[in-house]
């Protein structure tokens, strides 16, 4: 037996704020869209290296304000990319934490924070 990953499923409510966050600024891809119709909430995984997230506007798909820590390496290179896009509702800035690691958050539109962890 292997468990090989997992993938969090965040709640979004509006899909032009979603992808202005998560593609424009934190410079995420789309790999697949799905709508069951023309009008339907959309449904979308994006992902950026290793990191893979689902993206869903349905009611009772993640819960807004849910909280995903990323692993990285690179956090000042990421850091500096981030605040050169000059995106006017976020300006993260990275912490040095007492258990060993430094961290930058990114709160989405909806409340979904993103820890980004580089161990120190």
């Amino acid at each position: 037996m292997k468990l090989e990953r997992a993938t969090p499923v965040l709640r979004i409510l509006d899909e032009a704020k979603a992808r202005q966050f998560y593609l424009d600024f934190l410079g995420f891809s789309v790999d697949f869209e799905a709508r069951f119709h023309d009008g339907a909430p959309i449904y979308m995984r994006i992902s950026r290296d290793e990191v893979s997230i689902l993206l869903s506007e349905h009611h009772g798909d993640g819960t807004p304000g849910t909280h995903v820590m990323i692993a990285m390496r690179g956090l000042d290179e990421f850091h500096a990319e981030l605040i050169g896009k000059k995106y006017k509702y976020m300006r993260p800035h990275i912490q040095k934490q007492e258990w060993g690691t430094r961290e930058m958050y990114a709160i989405d539109p909806f409340g979904n924070r993103l820890v980004f962890s580089e161990p120190i």
